[in-house]
């Protein structure tokens, strides 16, 4: 049995709430995840302070679990480089500098592989919209990355999960009704063909689970709400606590308590694999 231990949108800096985020810290200490996977957001502006934070968060994490980060829209300095004007590879220098060095990191563990993907570029043709809202919010994965992904899992043995961890959600919001990432009908199609089983991304700032049906596997998209003040509709703070083993993926949501002062079990869902 794999546990995972899934968080997103920490916003370091101004939203985050203290209280919250170090009782995750103390949870996971507690619990000792197999994996710990961030799906981005991990600072507010991209300041070198806010990742200097995350970095803590990252390091404390690992002294019991594995761990993969990968950066969020709000970790990316787009205006270095709007639609590409600059030096683009400045748009995610702080990341790399404080986080990883790597944005697409993967991380393979007995009975899994992680595959991280940057779905975080910055102000590009590719993620423009009618909406003025939207710039430097929309997430894009080019063909390149999902050719990177077949790739991977090519090389994973049979019967090892095959986990995407990247920061937009494919699927709408239930408050928001937004994709947070485009064309997502063209890259859930190629995960599934790709024998992708998890997705792990955040961004809507709503817990969500789905479950994408395909001809020959489905697809559970974990989407973790927000540790932040920032929540959708004024939602507790939540985080996602996955058990994988060779016959199923169960994804237990756990949310904030202002009462325990600590993230209790709320919502589970199990599927077959």
């Amino acid at each position: 049995m794999l546990k995972l231990f899934h968080v997103s949108d920490l916003h370091f800096g101004h939203p985050a709430v203290p209280e919250h985020y170090e009782a995750i810290e103390a949870h996971i200490q507690e619990q000792r995840y197999d994996v710990v996977a961030i799906s981005g957001d991990v600072s507010q502006r991209a300041r070198p302070g806010e990742f200097q934070r995350a970095r803590s968060f990252i390091k404390h994490a690992e002294e019991v679990s594995r761990t993969i980060v990968v950066p969020g829209n709000h970790d990316v300095a787009w205006w270095r480089a709007p639609l590409g004007f600059g030096d683009e590879s400045a748009i995610h220098a702080n990341f790399r500098a404080y986080v990883n060095p790597e944005v697409e990191p993967v991380l393979r563990v007995p009975g899994a592989v992680f595959i991280g993907l940057n779905t975080s570029h910055g102000v590009t043709a590719r993620t423009l919209t009618w909406n003025l809202r939207d710039i430097s919010i929309i997430g894009d994965l080019r063909q390149e990355q999902l050719e990177r992904v077949r790739t991977v899992c090519a090389e994973t043995p049979p019967g090892d999960a095959r986990v995407i961890v990247m920061h937009h959600n494919p699927v709408k919001g239930e408050l928001s009704q937004r994709h947070g990432l485009k064309r997502t009908k063209k890259i859930l199609g190629a995960f599934a063909e790709a024998g992708i089983e998890l997705v792990l991304c955040g961004h809507d700032h709503q817990e969500a689970v789905h479950y994408i049906g395909h001809t020959k596997k489905g697809t559970v998209i974990s989407t973790a709400g927000t540790v932040s003040n920032r929540s959708r509709g004024g939602r507790p703070s939540s985080v996602n606590s996955i058990r994988i083993t060779p016959d199923e993926i169960e994804v237990s949501t756990l949310v904030w308590s202002p009462s325990a002062r600590t993230f209790l079990p709320g919502p589970s869902k199990c599927f077959a694999r």
